[in-house]
C-alpha cells in the first residue's frame, strides 16, 4: 500500500482519480485550496473513510505543502487554474498557481526525498489542431494563458527545463529525470 498527496484533489478529475486509489487500499491526502474549480462535494462520500484526509491549503504554501507531503510516498499533482476564458480575463492567477504551484510542489518532495511526482499537464500546451490530435513530439504552442502557464508548469517540473528520453512504458529512468508517458504526465 502507498501514501499519496494528491493536490487538486477536488477537482473533477482529480476527485475520481482519488476515488479509485481509495477504492484499491491506497491513503490519499487530498490537498486543495478549493477555488471554483474544487468541489468538496466531490469528495464528501470519503469523510470519515479509512485511507483518506483532506487538507485545504494552497499549493504554494510551502509549510502546509510539506506538511501534508511529508508521510507520503508520491505525489499526483492536479492542482491548477484551469479555464482558459478566466486565463484571459486575468492571466496572473493562472502564472501564481499553475507555475509557483508546480515549482513548489517539486521542490518541496525534493526537501522530503520524494522521488515521485506525477505532474498532470492538459494537451492545450499544443494549441489547436485543426485535424486529429496533438502527440507529445510535438512543439508546445499554447494559445491562452492557461495553456501557457501549463506548458511552463510542464517544463518546471523537469529538473533540466527539458523533458529529455521518452518511454512509451513510463518506467523509471536510471539517472532520475523526467519520463513523459504517453498519455501527457510527467512522471518526475
Amino acid at each position: 500500500m502507498s501514501s499519496y498527496l494528491v493536490t487538486g484533489g477536488a477537482g473533477f478529475i482529480g476527485a475520481n482519480f482519488t476515488h479509485r486509489a481509495v477504492a484499491e487500499g491506497e491513503q490519499i491526502t487530498v490537498y486543495d485550496s478549493l477555488t471554483y474549480a474544487g468541489n468538496p462535494n466531490n469528495l464528501s462520500d470519503l469523510d470519515g473513510q479509512d485511507g483518506y484526509r483532506f487538507v485545504h491549503a494552497d499549493v504554494r504554501d510551502a509549510d502546509a505543502l510539506s506538511t501534508a507531503m511529508a508521510e507520503c510516498d508520491a505525489v499526483v499533482h492536479f492542482a491548477a487554474e484551469s479555464h482558459v476564458d478566466r486565463s484571459i480575463l486575468d492571466p496572473v492567477p493562472f502564472v501564481s498557481t499553475n507555475c509557483e504551484g508546480t515549482a513548489t510542489v517539486c521542490e518541496v518532495a525534493l526537501q522530503l526525498g520524494i522521488d515521485r511526482v506525477v505532474h498532470v499537464s492538459t494537451d492545450e500546451v499544443y494549441g489547436s489542431v485543426n485535424e486529429g490530435s496533438s502527440t507529445e513530439d510535438d512543439l508546445l504552442a499554447p494559445s491562452s494563458s492557461y495553456a501557457a502557464s501549463k506548458a511552463a508548469a510542464d517544463l518546471i517540473a523537469s529538473p533540466s527545463g527539458l523533458v529529455p528520453e521518452q518511454r512509451p512504458d513510463g518506467t523509471d529512468d536510471p539517472e532520475g529525470r523526467v519520463i513523459t508517458d504517453q498519455r501527457g504526465v510527467n512522471a518526475w
